[in-house]
């Protein structure tokens, strides 16, 4: 039987992983919008510009970015037991959100504690997809679809938790972050009693090293690696501007907790799309799974100036659509990524590909939140559509390589 028909999950690998996973990296990274779902009660209390959002949006990513610098220059996620990074960092976010909440009206303090946050969650989101990498060797990109299913659905709950508001229930903006406090800790908690390491884990991790220059440029290097990495910066170019730019849009025709309501489902709709590319790449690969979704959510984004003004029906069916495509290419460079990088250094190469995405998203995150204030989102939003079209050019020899051994298949099979 060969990689393309075998069970992604594999029969060596206990039941209960994935699931312990998923839920999991959905507690850990719920953290992520914590500050965004909260943002429009802020700004009514304080009177604080509409580009608070997407500066505390910038401020967590840079967080981020430097958390992934600081694991993968000294090789954290793959000198240590991940199951303990991913813990101590749990911990981490799970104060900085508390944190966040207590200083919540003293807009520096608040900036500061979500930098610290993103930070906790370089070891908690690409620490995840090591520990998935460590147990799915085969049919990663549908372990890695599920898991990213979980990051987008932890991504949203901020915005279920102050949508609930919408349906009647009593939900006021200051319990959002005890709230998601006590999911981070519960992920982090919850997998390291529950999980074992990984067979072979404790093997790498004797071989791995601090800071490999050669090793980490790969990413430039390695063809293959290559083409996976910056189809990923194309994608990241788009995700989080969109992420920020959908409650903006949908306030010109919502407001109050529908605003959080329809983005939760708008954003969250991706974890259906993350999970369906998992299992689409087991039969067509990673990089087709990938490009499809790509070159949707660019043309979403190209099709912005006819929809943001267009009737009710077609502006929300345009949103689902580009909510649906735009993060499920993630899970399918990530799976593609760790298939490529050296053995020894997965956890440290998906680290730093992490960290060069979210710096080119502060980017357009920074870039788009500064040209709203004199453009309006119709015309801007092509601009995102670079991304994908980039991400698409890149991915060029992956898919080639794809569709020859899939060629290659009928002759070649058992």
């Amino acid at each position: 039987m060969n990689a393309r028909t075998a069970s992604p999950l594999s029969d060596l690998v206990p039941p209960r992983v994935l699931p312990v996973l998923l839920l999991s990296q959905f507690c850990g990274t719920s953290l992520w919008f914590a500050a965004n779902a909260v943002m429009p009660d802020l700004q009514v209390v304080h009177g604080w510009p509409l580009s608070t959002a997407a500066n505390l949006t910038s401020l967590l990513q840079a967080g981020f970015i430097a958390g992934t610098l600081f694991f993968a220059l000294l090789a954290i996620a793959d000198r240590y037991p991940p199951r303990w990074v991913f813990l101590v960092c749990s911990i981490g976010g799970a104060f900085c959100t508390l944190a966040s909440g207590w200083w919540a009206h003293d807009l520096q303090a608040l900036q500061a504690w979500r930098v610290a946050a993103g930070f906790c969650l370089a070891g908690i989101y690409p620490v995840g997809m090591k520990i998935a990498s460590q147990w799915y060797r085969q049919g990663l990109g549908h372990a890695l679809g599920w898991l990213l299913a979980a990051l987008i659905l932890g991504s949203a709950a901020p915005h279920a938790l102050r949508g609930l508001a919408a349906l009647g229930a009593q939900v006021e903006w200051e319990l959002v972050f005890p709230a998601v406090a006590a999911l981070v800790l519960l992920g982090g908690v919850l997998q390291f009693i529950v999980l074992p390491d990984a067979p072979g884990a404790r093997a790498l991790a004797q071989t791995a090293t601090g800071f490999d220059w050669g090793t980490l440029g790969t990413l430039w290097t390695d063809r293959r690696v290559r083409a996976s990495v910056f189809g990923y910066f194309g994608h990241m170019w788009e995700l989080y501007a969109m992420w920020v730019a959908v409650p903006l849009l949908l306030s010109a025709r919502l407001d109050g907790a529908a605003v959080s309501f329809v983005a939760f489902i708008v954003l969250g709709a991706g974890a259906v799309t993350c999970a369906w590319g998992g299992v689409l790449s087991r039969r067509f690969g990673s990089a087709r799974v990938a490009a499809g979704f790509l070159g949707t959510s660019g043309l979403c984004g190209l099709v912005a100036p006819w929809m943001v003004d267009a009737p009710n029906a077609c502006f929300y069916v345009w949103l689902l659509v580009w909510g649906l495509s735009v993060s499920s290419d993630s899970p399918q460079f990530s799976a593609l990524t760790a298939r490529n990088a050296p053995p020894h250094a997965v956890g440290s190469v998906l680290t730093l590909t992490n960290g060069i995405g979210f710096s080119i998203s502060i980017i357009s995150i920074e870039g788009m939140s500064r040209l709203l204030q004199t453009w309006p989102p119709g015309v801007l939003m092509p601009l995102l559509a670079v991304g994908p079209a980039m991400g698409l050019w890149m991915l060029r020899p992956l898919l080639k390589a794809e569709s020859m051994e899939q060629g290659a298949l009928p002759s070649t099979a058992a």
